[in-house]
């Protein structure tokens, strides 16, 4: 998918759920620290919470979505922390130093 506009989703490192308009089409991002993998999750809904896909890990390098093309949702998601954009987000950083943007076309 060619990216056209790219717009951060304002995040703070703590667990957290808002609601995103994105082409038009409202979603629910639910974002959570677990302890036992060390990293964050991302959780995408519609805005009645039904789960559009659940536990996507919060890493660098790759468009977040792009195995889920299937879902026809037109939007990509990446994960960049400052300074080096590869760095994972750490419990402390999430929303400060390492962000969550989505890819429109």
């Amino acid at each position: 998918m060619a990216i056209n506009s790219v717009y951060e989703i304002p995040l703070i490192p703590q667990s957290q759920t808002l609601e995103v308009t994105i082409l038009g089409v409202s979603y629910v991002f639910a974002v959570s620290w677990r302890n036992a993998a060390g990293i964050w999750f991302l959780d995408i809904m519609d805005v009645s919470q039904a789960p559009i896909v659940l536990g996507i890990p919060l890493v660098t390098g790759a468009d977040l979505l792009a195995q889920y093309a299937y879902l026809g949702l037109g939007f990509a998601v990446y994960v960049v922390s400052d300074g080096d954009p590869m760095a994972l987000p750490t419990f402390d950083n999430l929303g400060l130093t390492s962000h969550l943007y989505v890819g429109t076309p």
